[in-house]
């Protein structure tokens, strides 16, 4: 209880600063200038390739990472490829990693926050002199380092898109003479990776195809906030279920979608704890809500035709009391809401109802240790 407290207290406040620096309001409103600028658009075209697992883990599960910025950059990056490039259109790096309409613009950060006092204020150790006391001169010290530090979280995500391994790589970089990255120069690979010729497999547009090939993420998606507040277990969570009601549209409008934990892990790689707590958040935020759920598993599965869903939904038959798993469905009108107040209302709601909770632990304590105190006989 108390780690969901604190957890929930540390991204209310990133959030909170978010806000007070215009963080969000200020990356939506970059890449909404590459979406009116450019093609404008409804969805962005995803590769499923990124969401398969290949043994273990899918690229995507391996860049659920607790720190850093790699998954959203490269969806960034596959937005800002389909506002600018045709169907099929190589894509090559036409940004700067900082200053205007740069790779470093399109990205929202909380800065670095200082726990022993309590604050965001700790850059302002380092001020020079001259500069302290004058408002204007700070805030522009604090916009300065702000900027330095989106630069440092993007070039922190090439490097992990790079070091995925040499055939799962979603991002290469030339080396210098002293074999440093040169940054500047990246390349954007295809959602399956490097790939294992000699000749990368570099990021083209993909033509819409089935869902067993490709899924569509919606514009909101990126205009509205969304990839910049969601934490990585969370968008993986999303763009699993997308994928499964678009590959089962049918069943998804019927009775929705659900997974176990061993159909997750072989198709996915997903954890049980990301998953569980992936769908939580979505479900408060207004991304999915649970479906109806039919009469028994067999129901569910005799609504899917394909047998390959049938096959990955199905569950062992060894279990002697199947698990019911929830079963969800998309709510893309969610989407249409501002990310921001959607966080900050949810997570305010969930600050209260923890806290309530705590309170009635503590309330309900005495009496539990009245029940177990020793008495005198």
């Amino acid at each position: 209880m108390a780690d969901a407290l604190e957890t929930n207290e540390r991204r209310l406040r990133r959030l909170q600063q978010m806000r007070r620096t215009g963080s969000v309001t200020n990356a939506s409103e970059a890449l909404g200038g590459i979406w009116k600028a450019g093609k404008k658009p409804d969805s962005i075209v995803l590769r499923s390739a990124l969401l398969r697992a290949d043994g273990k883990r899918s690229r995507l599960t391996k860049l659920v990472l607790p720190r850093g910025i790699a998954l959203r950059f490269y969806l960034l990056a596959l937005f800002e490829a389909q506002c600018r490039l045709d169907t099929g259109g190589l894509w090559q790096n036409v940004r700067r990693l900082k200053g205007a309409e740069s790779w470093s613009t399109l990205v929202a950060i909380d800065g670095t926050y200082d726990t022993a006092s309590g604050g965001y204020d700790a850059a302002l150790q380092n001020m020079p002199p001259d500069l302290r006391g004058s408002a204007s001169a700070e805030e522009r010290w604090r916009t300065r380092k702000l900027e330095d530090l989106r630069l440092r979280q993007v070039k922190g995500a090439l490097r992990t898109l790079e070091e995925l391994g040499h055939e799962d790589a979603l991002v290469s970089m030339p080396r210098g003479a002293r074999g440093q990255r040169l940054y500047e120069d990246f390349s954007l690979m295809e959602e399956g990776g490097r790939g294992d010729m000699p000749t990368p497999d570099f990021y083209t547009v993909p033509v819409r195809s089935s869902a067993a090939r490709t899924i569509t993420l919606p514009k909101d998606f990126f205009l509205k906030g969304w990839i910049q507040v969601l934490n990585p277990s969370e968008v993986a969570t999303w763009l699993i279920l997308r994928w499964m009601s678009q590959w089962a549209p049918r069943k998804h409008r019927v009775s929705g979608v659900f997974l176990t934990t061993r159909p997750r892990m072989q198709a996915f790689g997903l954890r049980d704890d990301a998953w569980e707590d992936g769908c939580q958040r979505l479900l408060e935020f207004g991304l999915i809500r649970h479906a109806e759920p039919p009469e028994g598993l067999k129901a569910a599965l005799d609504a899917i035709a394909d047998p390959v869903i049938t096959a990955l939904f199905s569950q062992p038959t060894r279990v002697r009391q199947p698990y019911q798993p929830h079963f969800w469905q998309m709510t893309d009108d969610g989407l249409a809401e501002n990310a921001m107040q959607a966080l900050d209302r949810q997570l305010t709601h969930r600050r209260e109802a923890l806290a309530d909770a705590a309170m009635k632990r503590v309330q309900h304590d005495p009496e539990r240790l009245a029940d177990h105190a020793p008495t005198d006989e």
